[in-house]
């Protein structure tokens, strides 16, 4: 992981289309804005892992029915 400092109002730059921008800091939260391309994702880590643990889930209730299809023809 590359760790920086940055101070507010002070960018990185990920390739060519995609800066991060500090906006604020005050105690332990920053607040950042992100410029990137509508084609490009920006979600909250937190969320992504939530809708991966459903896709989980979904699966395994997925999973459930078609057994409980495949019992239902025997």
């Amino acid at each position: 992981m590359l760790v920086l400092s940055r101070k507010n109002g002070e960018s990185i730059k990920i390739g060519e289309d995609i800066e991060i921008t500090i906006i604020s800091s005050k105690n332990d939260q920053v607040k950042i804005g992100i410029r990137a391309p509508k084609n490009i994702g920006v979600y909250r880590k937190e969320v992504i892992e939530q809708i991966h643990q459903e896709n989980i889930l979904a699966t395994k209730d997925f999973s459930k029915i078609i057994d409980l299809m495949k019992n239902e023809k025997k």
